[in-house]
């Protein structure tokens, strides 16, 4: 015995109107006569940052940034990567609202953004734990909570025990996960990061790329970190940016769909390092041509 097929939802009959019964689709579920329910699509999240066509250029000089355009969404960690003086910091600062951009426009969360340098830049004077309060009395958190929250903060970073050390007693990656903590305090949903690792040797710097994904992981922030290091990005980054040489542009992006689990020495990481080095020395020669 032969069937007759299904129709598709939403199908019209021969006078024009609707199929009674048949195939009409059923908005509060999947209908006893099988078809399932006309799906609408989910509208995709505003970017945490948008960047729209940005220059920028300090006083008279050559365009340092040229209609840079970047779309950043929520959550995600993206790494600026590039030579020497392509304006990675710049564009980072320009994020951060510390300078404006000579032409375009930049869209940040109205929270706006936390931003750790390459230098800890922790007060001296101050313990671990102070260092960390000082940014959440500066946030207005009533003086009896700040304690326990910058207990907390570091227990983040995995530097409770530390938390009442000054910074001349702990080593530089301590220190820069103390100021870890601190950019953390600020509560702000866009966290940048400016070659925060570069000073450290290679066995630290590992270690706090694993921070770094953990506590990523487990706060949800957007990131944008800015590095020169095409290993670092490769290991980090879900998305690495690629600007050119002066001036600056977008000159290239890669994305990475399996994050988890990457290390430093991962097979992935050195193949994507391989690629993503070839086009930069591309970049390198064309600017030097």
């Amino acid at each position: 015995m032969t069937t007759t097929p299904r129709r598709a939802t939403g199908v019209v009959s021969p006078s024009g109107d609707a199929a009674p019964g048949r195939g009409v689709p059923n908005p509060l579920g999947p209908s006893f006569d099988g078809v399932a329910p006309v799906l609408r699509p989910t509208p995709a999240a505003a970017p945490a940052v948008r960047i729209d066509g940005v220059s920028k250029r300090f006083g008279d000089g050559p365009l340092v940034l040229d209609d840079v355009a970047l779309d950043i969404a929520p959550g995600e960690f993206v790494c600026l990567l590039g030579a020497s003086g392509c304006g990675k910091s710049t564009l980072l600062n320009l994020i951060a609202g510390l300078d404006r951009p000579t032409s375009g426009s930049i869209e940040t969360p109205a929270a706006g953004a936390a931003v750790m340098f390459q230098e800890s830049a922790l007060m001296p004077w101050l313990t671990a734990r102070r260092n960390v309060e000082l940014a959440l009395r500066l946030r207005g958190v009533a003086r009896r909570e700040r304690r326990e929250k910058a207990l907390a903060l570091l227990d983040t970073v995995n530097l409770t025990d530390a938390a009442q050390k000054r910074p001349h007693e702990l080593s530089g990656g301590m220190r820069q996960r103390v100021a870890l903590a601190r950019a953390l305090a600020q509560d702000r949903p866009v966290l940048l990061m400016d070659e925060p690792f570069a000073a450290l040797d290679a066995i630290t710097r590992d270690l706090l790329h694993e921070e770094l994904e953990r506590v990523w992981r487990a706060t949800g922030r957007t990131i944008v970190f800015v590095t020169h290091n095409v290993r670092e990005a490769a290991r980090l980054g879900q998305r690495v940016v690629l600007l050119s040489s002066r001036p600056g542009r977008v000159a290239g992006e890669w994305r990475i769909s399996q994050t988890v689990g990457r290390r430093i020495e991962s097979p992935e990481v050195a193949a994507l390092s391989v690629e993503i080095t070839e086009q930069l020395r591309k970049e390198i020669r064309r600017n030097a041509a």
